[in-house]
């Protein structure tokens, strides 16, 4: 019943949304790093197919689908290729990471929810790899950019807890059998709209209680 509500078709097609927009974000970030065409190209790859790759492993479904279908790898590349002929002016690119960033992070966090169930694993342990679909390449984006990656960031706007929330609604939906594209598409535009205004209003995530640490902060 949940294959026929959310058809192979449309999980391929969130799939390659998720991936041209993470790639995006990658290669955004990779101008603004003053990267050449091959690392724009590098960087765009392993943002858009990290999560992907990290998910495919996990749930047994190998080879991973970014080294069977041609379209997830190409993707990756015409996105770098746009960016590095239309990319805006160096002082806007930041503003356009994060955008890009977070819509990769609401469609993967709803792409690796329902493949993971799809393959069998319960409604919890599907949400915990959602997340790490949807963060995995962000993370490792911002490793090869030589930055601390923004999950860890405690100066950071919220940026898993989005995921979390959306791949929460997923695995509500399967669990009361009203999942489907409808359902999936307003996870994906939740955790898109949440990271959104935590961006916005600065939102973020509390740290130790009575923190008393002297290291001085960055």
């Amino acid at each position: 019943m949940f294959q026929q509500m959310f058809s192979p078709s449309v999980q391929h097609t969130l799939d390659l949304i998720g991936i041209f927009v993470f790639a995006i974000s990658g290669a955004l970030l990779a101008v603004r790093k003053n990267f050449d065409v091959f690392g724009i190209a590098v960087l765009a790859e392993v943002t858009a197919l990290g999560g992907g790759i990290f998910r495919d492993v996990i749930i047994g479904a190998v080879p991973p689908a970014a080294f069977t279908d041609l379209g997830y790898f190409l993707t990756p590349l015409f996105a770098a290729l746009l960016v590095i002929f239309l990319h805006p002016h160096v002082e806007r690119i930041q503003t356009g990471v994060n955008v890009f960033d977070a819509a990769g992070l609401g469609l993967f966090c709803v792409t690796g929810t329902t493949k993971a169930y799809a393959y069998g694993l319960g409604l919890t342990a599907s949400a915990a790899l959602g997340l790490a679909t949807a963060v995995g390449g962000g993370v490792l984006r911002d490793v090869l950019a030589n930055e601390v990656p923004s999950l860890l960031r405690w100066d950071r706007d919220l940026y898993a807890v989005p995921a979390i929330v959306g791949s929460t609604i997923v695995v509500l939906c399967i669990r009361y059998d009203v999942i489907g594209p409808w359902a999936s598409g307003g996870a994906a535009v939740t955790a898109f709209v949440l990271r959104l205004l935590a961006m916005r209003f600065h939102w973020r995530a509390p740290r130790a209680w009575n923190r008393r640490s002297t290291v001085s902060e960055e």
